[in-house]
């Protein structure tokens, strides 16, 4: 299965389908002066790249469908839960001072256009693999790793909505639900669906496509030390770092593991 032969041209193309649409919505973005457009470039480009390739390469054995289904499936639930959730606040924190510069606003798009890609690569490779195997135990481990982690991340997406919706925003922190055994339960769960869909395209992997394991890699490390945990944390703590209920909350909660409280 030579990577160059067959590969290389979808790799490069789905790079180029994330740069426009990141490019698109940066300029809905820049010009209306917007938050409400921005996550939801993030969801629509791995439904779009997954969808472009299933039906360009016809991509309709089973192995396949199942990926392209569990990535077109998240992706859609989490635009949706973004969308609504952006229109009710209105403004995204994150670009605060950022959005008002388009060089440096301009940035945050182009690394989104990369991330979208890099994660993306494992399913490129299915997706452009001419004939997979069918499905193999490893397979359907996969596809159980990204159930778990779909339900999960919904479950959590969902249980923090009602809070912020019912408590209002700055009213404290969620502890109820799945956030009473993770400070971060929606992220592990993106991690877990993520990690499941590159077992599941295992059976295609050989030579130099193992190097797609740079996907579920760079999600998790983007997650974990650069724009999922790390900003959360220092909000929470900048906020209500002085009470001790808090404290008590962070000490006794796993950070992203959703197992039970140390004690």
């Amino acid at each position: 299965m030579p990577f160059l032969s067959f590969d290389a041209y979808n790799v490069v193309s789905s790079l180029i389908v994330s740069l426009v649409i990141q490019a698109v919505f940066f300029a809905i973005a820049a010009i209306l002066v917007t938050d409400k457009v921005t996550d939801l470039s993030y969801s629509l480009s791995f439904v779009s790249i997954t969808l472009l390739l299933l039906f360009l390469e016809r991509a309709y054995a089973p192995l396949q469908l199942l990926a392209a289904a569990i990535v077109v499936m998240w992706g859609a639930r989490l635009g949706g839960y973004l969308f609504v959730r952006i229109h009710k606040m209105k403004r995204d924190r994150r670009f605060d001072g950022i959005r008002e510069n388009p060089m440096r606003f301009l940035r945050f798009w182009i690394l989104q256009a990369v991330v979208v890609w890099l994660v993306m690569l494992p399913q490129t490779v299915l997706l452009s693999t001419p004939d997979p195997p069918a499905p193999v135990t490893v397979s359907w481990i996969g596809i159980l790793l990204c159930a778990v982690g779909g339900v999960l991340e919904s479950v959590a997406d969902a249980q923090k909505y009602r809070f912020k919706t019912s408590e209002g925003e700055t009213s404290g922190w969620i502890s109820s639900g799945v956030w009473k055994y993770s400070r971060h339960p929606n992220y592990f769960g993106e991690m877990l669906v993520w990690w499941g869909l590159f077992l599941t395209a295992l059976p295609v992997y050989e030579g130099a496509l193992w190097l797609t394991a740079v996907g579920p890699v760079s999600i998790t490390l983007i997650l974990l030390f650069v724009t999922g945990i790390p900003p959360l944390e220092r909000k929470y703590e900048e906020a209500f770092g002085d009470d001790p209920r808090y404290q008590e909350y962070k000490r006794n909660t796993r950070l992203l593991v959703p197992l039970p409280r140390s004690r």
